[in-house]
Order: C-alpha cells, then structure tokens, then sequence
C-alpha cells in the first residue's frame, strides 16, 4: 500500500508541480506569471496578479508537499482548490481532454482526495520526521480553500460557457 501511494504522490504531485511552474516561471513551454496574469485578467478574475499567484502557488507548492508527502494534507488541498477550480472556471460541459474537457484535472482531484483521506504512507516526509498536523488547523485550512475558491468564482466576471467558447488564439 505504502509503495502505491508513493507511486501517486510522485507522478502526480510532480506533474502538478510542473503545471505551477508554467505559470509562475514560464518553465516547460508554460507563459510564466505575467502570461498567466494576462489569461486570468481576460477572463474576468480580480486583481489578476494576484489570482495568477495564488494558481501557481497552489500548483507548484502543493504538488511539491504532496509529492514528498510533507505537510499533509496541505498538498492535496492545494492541489484539490486548483483542479476543482480548473474543472468548473475552464473546462466545465466537456468532458475528454481531447476536446478541452476536464478529464484530466478530474484525476488529479480524485488522486490528491484520495490521499488525502488515506495519507501519504510511510515513505513520506511526514512518516521519516513524524510530523502531523492538528485536525483544528486542517479544518480551517480546508474552510480557507474552499472560501478562496468561491471568493474566485464569485468575483470573476465570464462564467464557465463564456471562459470554453471564447475564440481559438491564432
């Protein structure tokens, strides 16, 4: 069970990584911050900057902490807080990823959940230091998230159809 999990933390933790390091530091073919800022400002999020930052963040952060299992289960919140955000504000009414559907982020959702629940396992950070973190902090964690994601949702202007039909970039 232990080697499984450790399987799922580093493949998905670290390409969820990746992700955030596109959009913070344009790293593996991504458009860096002010790429990202510019996106999320077209489409309706509030100061921008800061909504490009907290993505990224959330990404590179969380994918790092969930791929080493540190700090759990901050990593699969973060990651959780973006790809539940990626599915309703992107690629909500489609579901293959071929056709922009949220395939993909669903079974990043589903794997850092899943950890999440079950922990990182013993050949985690977590496991070699013996660190936990009270369920009290947890908890308000998990209520932060999920007010910055409706704080997000509310306060961006285009709605999920407007965000999937917008034209193709020439």
């Amino acid at each position: 069970m232990d080697v499984a999990l450790l399987i799922l933390r580093l493949t998905a933790g670290l390409l969820v990584a990746g992700h955030g390091a596109q959009k913070l530091f344009g790293l593996f073919g991504g458009h860096g911050l002010r790429g990202t800022s510019t996106f999320l400002g077209s489409v309706g999020y509030r100061p921008a900057p800061f909504w490009a930052l907290l993505g990224g963040l959330s990404e590179f952060a969380g994918g790092l902490l969930f791929a080493i299992g540190f700090l759990s289960p901050l990593g699969s919140i973060a990651i959780g807080s973006a790809m539940l955000t990626a599915i309703t504000k992107f690629h909500w009414g489609k579901l293959w990823n071929t056709s922009g559907g949220f395939e993909y982020p669903l079974v990043h959702l589903a794997v850092a959940i899943a950890v999440g629940i079950s922990g990182p396992g013993a050949f985690s950070l977590d496991a070699l230091l013996g660190t936990r973190l009270p369920s009290s902090l947890t908890t308000i964690v998990v209520v932060a998230a999920i007010i910055g994601y409706l704080w997000g949702m509310i306060h961006s202007a285009r709605k999920p159809a407007e965000v999937q039909s917008r034209p193709a970039a020439a």
